[in-house]
């Protein structure tokens, strides 16, 4: 048996919603990481398009999603969302699991949500051209697929370890007409000072991050855009939450906990954000952010300001950090190998409003490895950390008998990640805690912000 719960074409959100109005308190101000001083719009300009800044900024909590947005979503929006009865019957567990599932998109992820709406605003704000980075290759390949689409150049910084580890995501941007450079390079000023401390250096987002915001703001026809971590991309995210209330209320259901996997906050602020207004307006739901052990930012970073790239030329933002210069370990799960994370994301769990834990690698590809063979979707290494969450809720409901309901976000498949499967199939795949020596070394350098 299986319930598949979908929604007709024209019932598509017509409008992305914005959490800021529904935060526990103001937001905290970003910073400009060479003056110190909070930033102005003119400020980002050489970085982002001013429609988003409009957006990373906005009070509204609704906005309009352009039509021709709404047009490329068709693709594959409504996005499914299914009840896992076959997994619910492994476990043996009272609690009824829901899943909605963002694999469906061309690029096989989440990612999507954002760069399109991210490669429009840019086209009718005359960019020519986008410089951005990647991690595990999800957010390269939705963004060089939505340049495709608008007509705009693409260049993608790919952390190295993951441009090693994962050749067919490269080989999907490089399909969509992106140039693709392994990060650290010598492309770059940031990337050739990393090359000549760390020549072996595997890389991380932060350093990505700093070569692309470098070539974005060294030519006047370029642009930055960003997969993760800022407002305007949780706010396009949050059609994933819209669609998935509607689906439960199909069913007549609603879930006592909504599960994302984190790593810079997109997923799981999409699924988790409609459900956090609920929430601010008293209705009981748990929302739960599931992070790497490897990179916890969430549960072992501190809640200060930090910058958000190696070489410290990105905006200074109040956020749960593991600090600047934190290098992460070669984890299959590239997309959650972020020393920060959401500002937003950030202020809910440091307010007590979201929850958060983080787990080891072995016991995520467990999970995904019992999905795959109950649900038959073989789920992204990211995505198996939120798996894994809902097999611990359902778990704990089993051993105190009671029914839970347990909605979490597939962010995406792994169809393209076998390579992380085949390790793990083969004894390969070790736990990694990262050490807090290392942490703390890391936190030491914090920018002094007043």
């Amino acid at each position: 048996m299986q319930t598949k719960i979908l929604l007709p074409e024209d019932r598509i959100p017509k409008q992305w919603y914005n959490v800021i109005p529904d935060l526990p308190g103001p937001l905290a101000p970003v910073i400009h990481p060479g003056t110190m001083q909070p930033v102005t719009p003119d400020d980002l300009l050489p970085l982002f398009p001013m429609p988003l800044i409009e957006q990373e900024v906005s009070q509204q909590r609704w906005i309009d999603i352009p039509e021709a947005v709404r047009e490329i979503y068709q693709l594959w929006r409504p996005a499914p969302m299914f009840r896992a009865h076959r997994l619910e019957k492994a476990l043996g567990t009272p609690a009824k699991i829901y899943y909605k599932y963002e694999g469906t998109s061309p690029a096989g992820s989440h990612k999507p949500n954002s760069a399109i709406p991210q490669a429009y605003y840019n086209k009718i704000s005359g960019t020519k051209r986008i410089a951005t980075e990647t991690g595990a290759g999800q957010w390269g390949s939705s963004i060089a697929l939505a340049c495709q689409m608008f007509g705009l150049e693409c260049t993608v910084y790919m952390v190295k370890v993951s441009f090693n580890q994962k050749p067919y995501r490269k080989s999907m941007m490089q399909l969509w007409g992106a140039e693709v450079i392994p990060s650290p390079s010598n492309r770059t000023n940031s990337g050739r000072s990393i090359l000549a401390e760390h020549p072996e250096s595997n890389g991380s987002l932060g350093i990505a991050i700093s070569e692309a915001v470098e070539d974005a703001v060294s030519r006047e026809d370029t642009r930055y855009a960003l997969g993760s971590v800022l407002n305007h991309v949780c706010l396009h995210q949050t059609i994933i939450g819209l669609e998935a209330k509607e689906q439960m209320a199909l069913v007549g259901d609603y879930p006592d906990v909504v599960i994302g996997c984190h790593g810079g906050g997109s997923n799981f602020a999409g699924i988790a954000f409609p459900f956090i207004a609920d929430k601010a307006s008293g209705k009981k739901v748990r929302v739960l952010a599931m992070e790497p052990l490897s990179c916890p930012t969430l549960t072992r970073g501190v809640y200060a300001f930090d910058y958000g790239d190696t070489a410290k030329m990105a905006p200074v933002a109040k956020m749960y950090t593991l600090g600047h210069d934190f290098m992460p370990p070669g984890i299959h799960a590239g997309g959650l190998r972020y020393h920060g994370a959401s500002p937003l994301v950030s202020q809910l769990v440091h307010a007590g409003v979201v929850e958060a834990k983080a787990v080891a690698q072995l016991a995520c590809f467990e999970a995904a490895v019992l999905f795959s063979r109950t649900e038959g979707i073989i789920p992204a290494p990211e995505s198996s950390h939120a798996i894994r969450g809902a097999i611990d809720e359902a778990l704990q409901a089993k051993e105190e008998g009671k029914e839970k309901t347990i909605l979490f976000n597939l962010s995406g498949h792994g169809h393209v990640d076998m390579a992380a499967y085949d390790d793990f199939l083969a004894g390969h795949l070790t736990d990694y805690e990262y050490p807090a020596e290392a942490i703390k070394e890391s936190l030491a350098h914090l920018p002094k912000v007043g």
